[in-house]
Parts: C-alpha cells; sequence; structure tokens
C-alpha cells in the first residue's frame, strides 16, 4: 500500500462518460444520473484501510443525500486478479454488509479510472448539474489511526452548497488513501 493523494483535477472538468456493471449485472452511464441535479463519482474498494474507515459513513451520506438530489455512484477500478479482496463478488458482499443505496460498479479495464484521473481509494469527484466538476478533494480529515471522527465534513459542505446554489468553497484538500493498484502494462 502507498500512501497517495487526489491529483486534483482542475474544477470545471467534464464528467468522462462511462458504461459499467454493478454488482447485480446493471450497466450504468452517465445518462442515467441525468435527473440529479448533482453527481458524486466516487473511486474505493474493498480493502483499502482509508475506504474501510469511512464505509460506514459513506453508507449514511448516500442515505443522507438521496432524497435531496445527489447522485452517487461507486466505481473500485482496482485489478482484482492481483487483490482478490476487489473481485465484483466480494463488491456484491460490501453492498449487502453497508447496504450502499448507490451503485457499486467495477472498472476492469481501468480506462474510467483515468479518464477521471483517479489516483487513490478514496477519491471523489462532485459534479453539477451541467457535469462540470466543482469538487474534487477529501470526505473529511480523519484517516485510520488519528483521533479524529469521521464526519464527512469537507464533502457535506459541498454538495449542500451546490445542492442550495451556494459558494463552493476553491480551497479543497486532497483526498489520501492507497493508490488504486493498476494492471501491469
Amino acid at each position: 500500500m502507498a500512501l497517495t493523494s487526489s491529483t486534483m483535477l482542475a474544477l470545471g472538468s467534464r464528467a468522462p462518460n462511462f458504461n459499467l456493471s454493478d454488482t447485480q449485472g446493471r450497466h450504468w452511464s452517465l445518462a442515467d444520473f441525468s435527473d440529479d441535479p448533482a453527481l458524486l463519482v466516487m473511486f474505493i474498494c474493498n480493502h483499502c484501510p482509508y475506504v474501510i474507515h469511512l464505509k460506514t459513513a459513506l453508507a449514511d451520506f448516500a442515505r443522507d443525500y438521496a432524497a435531496k438530489g445527489l447522485g452517487v455512484i461507486a466505481v473500485n477500478a482496482n485489478d482484482a486478479s492481483a487483490y482478490p479482496a476487489d473481485s465484483p463478488e466480494n463488491m456484491a458482499l460490501e453492498v449487502a454488509r453497508y447496504k450502499y443505496v448507490f451503485p457499486y460498479v467495477y472498472d476492469e479495464t481501468q480506462e474510467i479510472a483515468k479518464a477521471y484521473h483517479a489516483a487513490c481509494t478514496p477519491d471523489f469527484f462532485l459534479f453539477d448539474a451541467q457535469r462540470r466538476l466543482v469538487y474534487r478533494g477529501q470526505f473529511d480529515d480523519s484517516r485510520p489511526g488519528a483521533d479524529k471522527p469521521v464526519t464527512g465534513k469537507d464533502l457535506r459542505q459541498a454538495v449542500d452548497a451546490l445542492l442550495n446554489g451556494g459558494e463552493i468553497a476553491s480551497d479543497q484538500r486532497p483526498s489520501m488513501g492507497c493508490n488504486i493498484k493498476w494492471r501491469d502494462a
């Protein structure tokens, strides 16, 4: 595990389209979220301690914002052949265990992670109704082994501002976690 920070993709970047299958075999694309005034694309996985630290809070966060108009999708881009804990079968177990209310899709080719410039798990990308990037950064400043509670403060402030027509702070701190487990070229 190599501690890695978000690449901090340029604000205003357009959301790359995707067509990825979830743990039930349904395919998801940007068009599936066209009625949502905001979309959160999260790059997570099953085994990263930084994601494990947030899993319950991520599930709660998505439930809190589902009725407010936030579309949420989680993408696992890790190489499951080298990291079997991140296989689609194990992803299905995670969905059931944490009662995710968002699709959890597998990016087997890793093309979508590359298109988003995702670097770590977790990595968060918040888009407005025109699918322009308005926030990329950390969930909050809690980390495994640290003495800070998981609140989702940073991401909640950005989502609240976006959904309420407020100003989203431009001072955004990168997310930190395990590097995405890229396939050997």
